[in-house]
């Protein structure tokens, strides 16, 4: 009998809670997930992106007698180009083999700065 009544008290309490509770929309459950994407978006993948489109314009954009550095900081002056791989003399005669996506950018950015 005390069990009955002991199950009958929780049974009690536990619909009047779910009485009490107010129905949520379960798309709001999702709404703080959202923002956090959308601003992780603007602050990280979207800076990131135009960063690696500009690089890959860059490079797209080089010839042979562009002065250029590398991304491990040597500076020279692209002899040849092709599809992968960039000659580079770095001094008279001296000429080394560079990964395209190795290029930094244009000399002329980082030489300008160091002037002033």
């Amino acid at each position: 009998m005390l069990k009955a009544l002991f199950i009958q008290l929780l049974s009690t309490n536990a619909h009047a809670q779910a009485a009490a509770a107010p129905a949520q929309n379960p798309m709001l459950q999702f709404l703080p997930l959202v923002v956090v994407f959308v601003i992780f978006y603007f602050l990280m993948i979207r800076p990131q992106k135009k960063k690696f489109e500009d690089e890959q314009t860059l490079i797209n954009k080089l010839a042979k007698g562009d002065e250029i550095y590398t991304k491990a900081g040597l500076i020279g002056t692209i002899y040849g180009i092709n599809d992968k791989i960039v000659d580079l003399e770095v001094a008279d005669g001296v000429r080394i083999k560079v990964l395209k996506n190795q290029i930094g950018g244009l000399a002329k950015s980082v030489l300008e700065t160091e002037k002033k």
